[in-house]
């Protein structure tokens, strides 16, 4: 196999599957592959059920893609992940073993796998080294999700392994922006957060109540770095182990949640409720093999939150009706 550090895979001229084009991370890949010499290959949920291999299998032999980012997944934050983790687990599964079976099947050159920073142990060294991944027990609030991405990530080596085709696997930290999910109830923290703030505004709240105790630290970044960085390594990057991508840059939830308040511009007081989990009391990414290659994080968190806060208050009304 190629050495990723003289590794180089040209996206120009390529046909580009987007798997999961509606969402946050797939519209942001979107949006940045427009800007390249290439053709975009999308499909709809409605038009094609990706857990369905058959179907799948009918579209590739059709579309005849040759390059695979796989941004679609079922995501959720920690009330959706404790609620149906069933659903989780095997929504996942069939979505991604159904896109890389077919990969396969239809020779595509080049595939990559998105994971989560969720994989690594609840207790992993901070930051998180890729070596980490199946090195204790996972966090149990996303336990399903999270052998879901595991078991995505191995099947990609295993292919590479057995078959010698390029397929990686890129370990996003928490992400937000534009297009994130902004269930009140499944949301992750940025969406949630949000949402929160500007409803506290707009009805004129006196207070939000939110989970936890606020101590915890996390790692975020703006989905259009990640969206840079996906690109960058689909280019220059070839290796069977998975590779973290993040900002290297943590917070706590406290601090965090008043910087969005803040933004909103709401005066009213923030309580946390320490009788709902925290989670990991801390996670951050070591970012450093990315690095090394020559790619790093550039927008900084609180222009990044501004850019995330202005499209959802513009796009309210729209989000609410869904």
């Amino acid at each position: 196999m190629i050495e990723s550090k003289s590794y180089k895979y040209s996206l120009k001229g390529k046909r580009i599957f987007v798997a999961g084009h509606n969402g946050m991370v797939g519209s942001a890949l979107i949006r940045l592959l427009q800007n390249i010499d290439c053709e975009i290959l999308t499909v709809t949920s409605k038009t094609l059920d990706l857990k369905n291999s058959p179907a799948v299998n009918k579209w590739f032999n059709k579309n005849k893609p040759d390059t695979v980012f796989i941004a679609a997944a079922k995501v959720g934050g920690i009330f959706a992940n404790s609620t149906y983790p069933a659903d989780f687990l095997f929504d996942n599964l069939a979505i991604q073993n159904s896109i890389i079976e077919n990969s396969f099947k239809h020779n595509v050159k080049k595939l990559m796998f998105l994971g989560s920073s969720c994989i690594y142990p609840k207790d992993a060294k901070q930051p998180i080294k890729e070596e980490s991944l199946l090195t204790g027990e996972l966090e149990p609030t996303n336990e399903a999700y999270a052998i879901a991405k595991i078991a995505g990530i191995k099947l990609c080596q295993f292919y590479r392994n057995q078959h010698g085709v390029d397929y990686i696997s890129v370990m996003p930290t928490n992400l937000y922006g534009p297009r994130d999910n902004f269930h009140p109830q499944n949301s992750h923290v940025v969406a949630a957060l949000i949402c929160k703030f500007h409803e506290a505004v707009k009805f004129n709240k006196k207070e939000v109540i939110l989970w936890g105790t606020g101590k915890p630290l996390r790692e975020f970044m703006h989905v259009d770095d990640l969206a840079e960085g996906l690109i960058f390594l689909m280019e220059n990057y070839s290796d069977g182990q998975h590779i973290n991508i993040g900002s290297g840059k943590e917070i706590s939830i406290i601090e965090f949640a008043n910087m969005i308040k803040n933004i909103a511009g709401w005066q009213g007081a923030i309580r946390f409720d320490d009788s709902y989990p925290d989670g990991m009391y801390r996670k951050v990414m070591d970012i450093s093999k990315i690095n090394n290659l020559g790619w790093c994080s550039k927008i900084s968190l609180r222009n990044g939150l501004q850019d995330a806060y202005n499209w959802f208050s513009e796009n309210y009304e729209d989000i609410n009706k869904n």
